[in-house]
């Protein structure tokens, strides 16, 4: 195997209007092409020009990518499309929700996991916590990992948002 048919994964992000189909238009492009989208995020960005931000997480071969990222751009109402991952330093994080059952020693361990961890309980009962998670996805998977001997009961997780760091918009 070549190093141009090893596949990877890219964090791209897309600047899109805020407008009814163009997630289902980013979707379908990915799903009429056999491509597979492991993370995606939409969120409105500013409210003034009625922008929001697709981050799209995907796998593919380096000409895969770059398919992805012209048959994006050629999309209307898309303005950017930037490859993350290939860009450099960039910042990516991810929230979940971990809902954890236990009592006694479990209990206690669980909270002391959650401070190691930074997760914050943002719900507490007599036999069960929630927890609010906050960062890369790493972290994320491992803190989850950490629960399930401890009484995972249930996980809900945002997806990636990104964003190049220093000073310039996207």
């Amino acid at each position: 195997m070549s190093a141009t048919d090893t596949t990877s994964s890219h964090t791209i992000s897309v600047l899109v209007d805020n407008e009814p189909g163009i997630l289902a238009r980013v979707v379908g492009l990915f799903s009429g092409r056999g491509y597979n989208i492991e993370s995606l995020t939409v969120a409105q960005t500013d409210p003034r020009q009625n922008l929001s931000r697709i981050t799209i997480v995907t796998n593919g071969t380096p000409m895969i990518i770059e398919q992805i990222k012209a048959q994006l751009d050629r999309l209307v109402p898309v303005h950017t499309v930037r490859d993350l991952t290939v860009e450099g330093p960039h910042i990516e994080r991810e929230l979940a929700l971990v809902k954890v059952k236990g009592i006694g020693e479990k209990r206690v361990e669980a909270l002391r996991l959650a401070d190691v961890f930074r997760a914050k309980v943002i719900d507490a009962k007599t036999e069960s916590f929630v927890f609010e998670v906050t960062g890369n996805s790493d972290k994320v998977d491992t803190f989850v990992g950490l629960m399930e001997g401890l009484g995972l009961v249930d996980v809900g997780r945002t997806g990636i948002v990104a964003m190049s760091r220093g000073g310039e918009a996207l």
